[in-house]
C-alpha cells in the first residue's frame, strides 16, 4: 500500500512539474538553496586546507598575506601530488567528464553525479593547496548536477532540464558572490546560452534562494567591496571602450597561453599524473616573491584597491599573476579563471588609468572606476557574459552610471573576442578537445540528427554491371527516381537517375554503371545534419548515398528531405526554448 502510494504521488508530482510553471519554480527554489549550501561547504573545505597548510590567522586570505614561509611553499608541489593521487584513485584521466556548459549544449542538461564530485574534488584540492585557480568551477558543477539529477528524476522535458541546470549553476555563483543578479545572468549567458521568457522566473528564484542560504550560513561574500570614484561622464565611455579593446586582446593571449603551456607540458618526459607536481614547483618562486599570485586573488584584489599601490608594483603583480594562472592550468591543476580574470582586470584597469594620465599629463579617468570596468571587461573576454559582469559591478557599487560604462567596455571586449577568437575559456578548452561548440546554446539535437538516423534504407543495392536493357525491365519509368549502384565487391558505385536509362543516348547493352553520378560523393552515417547539408551544397546533388567506411551502402538521402527535417527540428527546439510547445 505504501509503495503504491509513493509511486502514485511521484507520478502526480512529475506530471505537475511538466504541466505547471509554478511547480517548476518551487523546484528551482529548492535546487537554488541546495546549490548555495554546496557552495558554502566547498568553500569551507578549501579555506580549511589553506589555513592548515599555510598557518593563516582567522579571517586572513592567502593572497593578502605579506609573505609565506619558505617551508610552507612546499604545499604547492605537495598539492600537485595530492591531486595526482586523487585523480588516479578516481580514474579521472580515463573518463570524459562533462561540465554544465557542455551538458546544456550537447546533452540536454544531463550530468553525472560521480563525475561532478571528481571535478569538485580536483578543484578543491587545487585551490586548497594554493594553486592560482578559483573555486567557481566547482561551485557551478555541483549546482548544475543537483539540478540535472533532480530534473532527470522528475523526467523533465529537455528544455526544462536545461533551464534547471542553468538555475542551479547560477544559484551556486550567486551564493558565492552574494549577488543574485550576477548569478541569474551567469545562468542566462554562460550556461543556458540565451535569455528566454520561460527561464526568467526559475533562474531568478534559484539565485535568490542560493544567496539566502549562503548568507544564512554566514558565508563570506566574494562580492567586491568597492566605492565609485568620480562621476562617469559621456566622454568616459570612449575611454572605457578602449579599455575593453585592450582587455579583449589580453584575454585572448591569456587563453592561448594556457593551451600552449598545456601542450608543452604534455611533451615533457614526465608522466601526465606528475605534471601538477612540477607545476607546484614552478609556482614556488612566484609565491615567494608575492603571495598575491596564489588562489583566485580575492584578498589581493581588495588590498590593491584599498591601498593604492604604485603602478610599477601593479604591473609586476599583473605579469606574475598571469604567469601563475597559466602555469597552474597548463600543468594540470583544476579550476577556473573566473575570479582570477576579475583580479587581473582590476590591475589592468588601474594600469590603463595611470597610463592615460601619464600620457595626457593629468588624470582622465578615476583609477578606482577603471579598476572596476577593467575587472568586468577582462572577465568578459575570458569567461563571457557581458551582462553578468556588468551586474557584478552594479551590485558591488550600486552606481548605474558606472554600470553603463561597464556594459560599453564589456560589449567591446565581447565583440572583439567573438569576431577574432570565437571562444570563451570553457568552450576554448572544449575546442582543444575536439568539440565545436562556442556557447551553451542547445546543439545536441543537431548531433543526434545524423545521416544514419534519417536516411531511407537501401535493403538491396543494384549491381553496376547490370545492362541498361535489364535496368529498364527492372525499373520502369515512374517506379522510382533514383537507384543506388554497387560494384562486384558490393561497394558503392554511384547513383543512377532512372530517366537517364531511358534517354535516347543510352545504349541497351552498356552497363548501367556508365550512367552513374556522384560516384565519389557519399555521406558517412554519423555525419550530423549540418554536415550533411554542407555536403549537398558542395556536391550540388539532389540525392546522396549513406555509405560505411568500407564502402557498403546503408541508405539514401534527398536534399529536400534533409532541409525539411532540419527546419522542423529547429522550429521544435525554438518552441521549447521559448515555452511555446
Amino acid at each position: 500500500m505504501g509503495v503504491a502510494f509513493t509511486r502514485s504521488a511521484t507520478a502526480w508530482l512529475r506530471q505537475r512539474l511538466r504541466a505547471s510553471e509554478a511547480v517548476l519554480i518551487l523546484l528551482a527554489v529548492v535546487i537554488g538553496g541546495a546549490a548555495g549550501l554546496l557552495s558554502v561547504v566547498q568553500g569551507a573545505v578549501a579555506h580549511l586546507l589553506q589555513h592548515l597548510l599555510f598557518a593563516l590567522p582567522i579571517g586572513q586570505r592567502l593572497s593578502a598575506t605579506p609573505a609565506i614561509p619558505v617551508l610552507a611553499l612546499l604545499a604547492l608541489p605537495l598539492g600537485g601530488g595530492a591531486l595526482a593521487l586523487f585523480s588516479w584513485l578516481t580514474r579521472a584521466r580515463s573518463r570524459h567528464m562533462v561540465d554544465a556548459v557542455e551538458a546544456n549544449a550537447l546533452h540536454g542538461g544531463r550530468m553525472s553525479w560521480s563525475d561532478s564530485l571528481v571535478i569538485s574534488g580536483q578543484t578543491i584540492l587545487s585551490n586548497g593547496f594554493g594553486a592560482s585557480v578559483g573555486l567557481e568551477a566547482a561551485y557551478a558543477q555541483l549546482g548544475g548536477v543537483v539540478a540535472s539529477v533532480a530534473g532527470g528524476w522528475f523526467r523533465l522535458r529537455r528544455a526544462d532540464l536545461r533551464i534547471l541546470v542553468g538555475a542551479g549553476t547560477g544559484a551556486a555563483i550567486a551564493g558565492a558572490f552574494g549577488a543574485p543578479l550576477t548569478g541569474a545572468f551567469y545562468a542566462f549567458e554562460i550556461v543556458i546560452g540565451a535569455y528566454t521568457p520561460a527561464a526568467i522566473a526559475p533562474v531568478a528564484a534559484a539565485s535568490l534562494s542560493g544567496v539566502f542560504v549562503a548568507q544564512a550560513l554566514g558565508a563570506p561574500s566574494y562580492l567586491v567591496d568597492a566605492t565609485v570614484g568620480e562621476q562617469v561622464r559621456t566622454h568616459h565611455y570612449l575611454l572605457y571602450a578602449g579599455l575593453g579593446a585592450l582587455a579583449a586582446g589580453i584575454g585572448i593571449v591569456l587563453m592561448r597561453a594556457v593551451a600552449e603551456v598545456e601542450t608543452l607540458s604534455r611533451r615533457l618526459p614526465l608522466r601526465a599524473s606528475w605534471r601538477p607536481i612540477l607545476g607546484g614547483v614552478l609556482l614556488m618562486p612566484l609565491a615567494w616573491l608575492t603571495p598575491q599570485v596564489l588562489l583566485a586573488g580575492h584578498g589581493a584584489l581588495h588590498m590593491d584597491l584599498e591601498y593604492g599601490v604604485p603602478l610599477s608594483f601593479l604591473a609586476a603583480i599583473f605579469v606574475m599573476k598571469s604567469a601563475a594562472s597559466i602555469v597552474s592550468l597548463g600543468f594540470g591543476f583544476r579550476g577556473g579563471l573566473f575570479f582570477a580574470s576579475l583580479f587581473l582586470g582590476s590591475l589592468l584597469g588601474q594600469l590603463y588609468a595611470g597610463g592615460l594620465g601619464w600620457i595626457a599629463g593629468q588624470s582622465l579617468i578615476a583609477p578606482d572606476n577603471a579598476a572596476l570596468v577593467g575587472m568586468a571587461a577582462l572577465a568578459v573576454a575570458v569567461i563571457g557574459g557581458p551582462m553578468t559582469m556588468a551586474m557584478l559591478v552594479l551590485e558591488a557599487t550600486h552606481d548605474f552610471a558606472l554600470a553603463g560604462a561597464t556594459i560599453a567596455a564589456a560589449l567591446v571586449a565581447s565583440t572583439i573576442v567573438r569576431e577574432t577568437f570565437g571562444y570563451s575559456f570553457s568552450t576554448w578548452r572544449l575546442h582543444l578537445r575536439g568539440e565545436t561548440i562556442k556557447s551553451a546554446r542547445d546543439v545536441g539535437w543537431v548531433r543526434m540528427l545524423t545521416a544514419g538516423r534519417i536516411m531511407r534504407k537501401v535493403e538491396r543495392a543494384t549491381p553496376a554491371a547490370m545492362t541498361v536493357a535489364e535496368f529498364r525491365r527492372s525499373f520502369p519509368l515512374g517506379s522510382t527516381s533514383r537507384i543506388v549502384l554497387v560494384d562486384d565487391e558490393g561497394r558503392y558505385a554511384g547513383i543512377v537517375q532512372t530517366a537517364s536509362a531511358f534517354a535516347e543516348g543510352a545504349t541497351p547493352g552498356d552497363p548501367v554503371g556508365t550512367l552513374a553520378i556522384h560516384r565519389d560523393q557519399a555521406l558517412a552515417p554519423d555525419a550530423d545534419i549540418k554536415t550533411v547539408m554542407a555536403a549537398f551544397d558542395k556536391a550540388g546533388a539532389d540525392e546522396m548515398a549513406v555509405v560505411t567506411g568500407g564502402g557498403h551502402v546503408l541508405g539514401i538521402l534527398s536534399e529536400s528531405y534533409v532541409r525539411r527535417r532540419y527546419a522542423e527540428e529547429l522550429d521544435k527546439a525554438q518552441q521549447e526554448m521559448f515555452g511555446e510547445a
